[in-house]
């Protein structure tokens, strides 16, 4: 058997409305948002009475989800926010940017700071980590040869 696809990838954050604000800036579009609760929630994460606040953010080409979720109940047990990129487990995730200039100039607006430095591999891409809302990891990446807009 084989994978159909893959539907999102979820981050855990405190302040929900600036983590969608961020992402919006960034091009993803807001699915909606929705509180989730109840024992089908409790059964399917092994959390009990958990309570959740969660917006689904799609990117632009419709492929890709990102699941933000504010736990309202239980608290938070772990805080990876820092965690510097070689740490164990999840991350970060990477977008592919038409202008990353500019892009960083936006997200800098909205609190962004670049990790390390604004690099170049062969003349594939331009790439860098930034720290996002909460400090998120974030990548990204922009094609060299493609057409920029004007």
């Amino acid at each position: 058997m084989t994978v159909k696809r893959m539907d999102n990838i979820g981050i855990v954050v405190e302040d929900i409305d600036a983590a969608v604000e961020f992402f919006i800036e960034l091009g993803l579009e807001l699915e909606g948002r929705a509180p989730i609760e109840g024992d089908w929630a409790d059964g399917v994460t092994g959390l009990r009475d958990m309570r959740v606040e969660i917006a689904m953010m799609r990117t632009p080409d419709g492929h890709s989800r990102l699941e933000i979720s504010r736990f309202l109940a239980p608290p938070v047990v772990a805080d990876h926010r820092s965690a510097p990129v070689n740490a164990l487990g999840y991350l970060r995730v990477m977008f592919t940017v038409e202008d990353i200039d500019d892009t960083l100039a936006r997200l800098g607006t909205r609190g962004a700071k670049l990790v390390g430095n604004l690099v170049q591999y062969q003349d594939r891409y331009r790439l860098c980590y930034i720290r996002g809302p909460e400090g998120i990891l974030i990548g990204l990446a922009q094609e060299l040869g493609q057409q920029m807009p004007q």
